[in-house]
């Protein structure tokens, strides 16, 4: 839980350039988890989900601008 927690104030203190490149380089590592997903099954397949909260707080900072 405490991860989770961690991971969320990271993302809140980047700004918008900073949220757009990290979210550029988890759209590339997601990729070569689909394509290792092909292969074996994903040891975590949750760490999907940074990808999307990364994106959710792009779009927090885009409409509060």
């Amino acid at each position: 839980m405490s991860k989770t927690i961690d991971f969320k104030k990271s993302i809140q203190s980047l700004n918008a350039d900073d949220l757009k490149a990290r979210i550029a380089e988890d759209e590339l590592r997601l990729k070569k988890l689909e394509f290792a997903h092909a292969i074996s099954p994903l040891e975590n397949p949750m760490s999907i989900r940074e990808l999307a909260r990364l994106k959710t707080e792009l779009k927090k900072k885009q409409l509060s601008a």
